[in-house]
């Protein structure tokens, strides 16, 4: 079978915890844990967020006045390079030496004119409380908006449309290789008036990119990994539910949040709608009872 898996943010930092090497390598191990099963037995592409390491690197940025600073596609290039060696030798030191692994830096198109880039959702970045978030909005020229703990910086997400590496990664695949790719959604390109391809300042949403990947591979199954159990109802309540199994259909129909699990139900959709194979949305300690369907909020079409 093959595999595309998502890692959400929880896979290299929990909320509330401080950015250090030592906490996000403690937190890619125990991913690691729970991807070894699927990377033993089945064809594997393992995608990953980079929200907060991306707004960390663009917070230091900020701080050097010699030049423009670098722009979020060169932040995100750097993020896939960093996060993907930490997987790919965490991986490397549990999984048979022979087992080949191979981080691939993974260039995404966005469209100029997607209505993204006038509306930013995507929060990137350390938590801040509303006082520090509207300082440092008013000082840098940011967009803010509240997050489940706090405030964070808001950047531009506008719809992946093509991944340009996709063959390079199925030719790895058809060898066995393990494919680390598309980390945070991928870097951000365009196409310019003249033809020409640069970056974006945008961060696309990694779960977007991991279903176009996905589809573009004819993956057989993808999982999206976060720190929840599924896709739940009256969420924060006395009467949240999880939704088990649904159709496409069923899902988009739900009131859910733009900058959480929305953009996940959106992906997982979009796969299953194409493909009628299995999105599953769900904890990434179950990772290969969703690959089997009996875990997790099971999306088919």
């Amino acid at each position: 079978m093959r595999i595309v898996a998502a890692l959400g943010g929880n896979a290299l930092l929990r909320r509330g915890e401080p950015m250090t090497a030592a906490a996000q390598r403690a937190n890619v191990r125990e991913a690691v844990r729970a991807l070894t099963p699927l990377a033993l037995e089945h064809e594997l592409v393992i995608t990953h967020g980079n929200g907060p390491q991306v707004g960390l690197l663009a917070l230091q940025a900020s701080h050097f006045d010699d030049g423009e600073p670098m722009g979020l596609d060169v932040l995100g290039a750097e993020t896939e390079g960093w996060i993907g060696y930490v997987i790919q030798q965490e991986l490397g030191n549990v999984l048979p030496f022979e087992k080949p692994l191979a981080t691939i830096l993974t260039m995404v198109e966005v469209d100029p004119d997607d209505p993204a880039f006038s509306n930013p959702t995507k929060p990137i970045g350390p938590t801040y409380s509303e006082a520090e978030a509207r300082r440092l909005a008013a000082d840098r020229g940011w967009t803010i908006a509240p997050d489940e703990s706090g405030w964070r910086r808001v950047v531009p997400s506008p719809l992946p449309m093509r991944i340009f590496e996709h063959r390079p990664i199925e030719w790895l695949l058809d060898k066995g290789t393990i494919v680390i790719c598309a980390g945070g959604g991928g870097i951000p390109t365009m196409y310019k008036p003249d033809g020409t391809l640069g970056g974006a300042e945008v961060v696309i949403d990694k779960d977007r990119a991991s279903s176009l990947l996905a589809r573009q591979l004819d993956a057989d199954c993808l999982v999206l990994a976060t720190d929840v159990d599924g896709v739940f109802l009256d969420w924060g309540t006395e009467d949240q539910r999880m939704i088990e199994r649904a159709s496409p259909a069923v899902m988009r129909g739900l009131d859910l949040p733009v900058g959480s699990i929305g953009p996940k139900v959106e992906a997982a959709c979009e796969f299953a709608e194409e493909t009628g194979r299995l999105a599953v949305i769900g904890a990434l300690g179950q990772l290969d009872e969703m690959v089997a369907g009996r875990a997790g909020t099971v999306i088919q079409g």
